[in-house]
């Protein structure tokens, strides 16, 4: 039974709630960890994946499954269509709307993700981006007669420090950087807040790491995994929608290079190996220039257990209910 002090009450006058943040590359365990320390703290996690939003991926973006939600509710998962737009300024708004009706009861919650802009966003805040129609119109039309190689050289030119820790390959995300950084005369990254938000939380920041050649494995295990579960088939049922922004990222660019003859399935499932080791290289480069995070071996439960029970015991909260029955 939960104490009248737990991690899953109320707050009492004069604290303030926690947020707990697990971060890390893809494929290297941040759901488990994060609903293990949920479900010991009381709480409920928001999803911070800028493609795990989407309806209609679950496979190819590893969508947390119905049993782990139902384990522990997320929120911020599979809940855009393709079709519609998302930004990691709409997601800062949404979080923080949720997060403050959620701490008017709760003293904590869980944010897991991999998407670095969306997690600043949450914890730092993000300056007000230009936009500019015309400029967006160019160079979707650009991108359409040049490729993305030729915008892609350019955002390097303009913004070298963005382009080297984001995907290249990704024409929404590029076009949408040069359209800041043409728009303003300025660098993409120029726009991200040097001063952080004044949040109304405390943040304890879980990094999980481990040796590159044990997440190279667990890597083509999980997309091994995500074919034997019908990868292929939820990529074909996209591929009409093949040009759509949320389709831009990996996974599924290789798939429609399949299916459009450019390579066999096996392949594409190669490829998509590849791309995904090259992708969290860059996430872990991202997350590596983010201050304040305790990065810790993903296999070792007893220091994550151990720094989330020690931040809650200096606030003199007990745990909802102890990790060896939050298994």
């Amino acid at each position: 039974m939960a104490s009248e002090s737990s991690s899953a009450t109320p707050l009492r006058s004069g604290e303030r709630p926690l947020l707990v943040v697990v971060l890390g590359p893809t494929g290297i365990g941040k759901t488990s960890r994060a609903i293990h320390i949920a479900r010991a703290l009381g709480c409920e996690i928001i999803n911070a994946d800028s493609r795990q939003i989407f309806r209609g991926m679950a496979i190819g973006t590893a969508q947390p499954t119905n049993a782990e939600r139902l384990n522990v509710p997320h929120h911020f998962v599979d809940f855009i269509e393709v079709e519609d737009h998302y930004s990691a300024g709409k997601f800062e708004t949404d979080a923080i709307h949720w997060l403050m009706d959620w701490f008017g009861s709760h003293k904590t919650a869980v944010m897991a993700g991999g998407s670095g802009l969306y997690i600043k966003a949450v914890l730092e805040g993000l300056d007000e981006m230009p936009s500019n129609l015309g400029i967006r119109k160019n160079l979707n039309l650009r991108h359409e007669d040049e490729g993305i190689a030729a915008l892609a050289k350019e955002l390097e030119s303009l913004d070298p420090s963005h382009a080297a820790s984001m995907d290249l390959q990704n024409p929404q995300r590029v076009i949408r950087a040069l359209e800041v950084c043409l728009a303003s005369g300025k660098p993409f990254s120029s726009f991200h807040k040097k001063d952080s938000a004044n949040r109304p939380f405390d943040v304890l920041t879980i990094g999980l790491e481990m040796e590159r050649d044990a997440l190279v494995d667990r890597i083509n295990q999980r997309v091994d995994s995500m074919v034997a579960e019908g990868m292929k088939e939820e990529a074909a049922a996209l591929h009409s929608k093949a040009q759509l922004n949320a389709l831009q990222t990996v996974g599924y660019r290789e798939w429609f290079e399949c299916f459009d003859g450019q390579s066999s399935d096996a392949q594409a499932i190669e490829k998509i190996k590849v791309h995904t080791r090259q992708f969290a290289k860059r996430q872990m480069t991202w997350f590596k220039k983010m201050e304040n995070i305790h990065w810790l071996n993903a296999f070792d439960t007893a220091a994550v257990e151990n720094i989330v029970q020690e931040t809650c015991r200096r606030r003199q909260w007990n745990m909802h209910q102890a990790f060896s029955a939050a298994e």
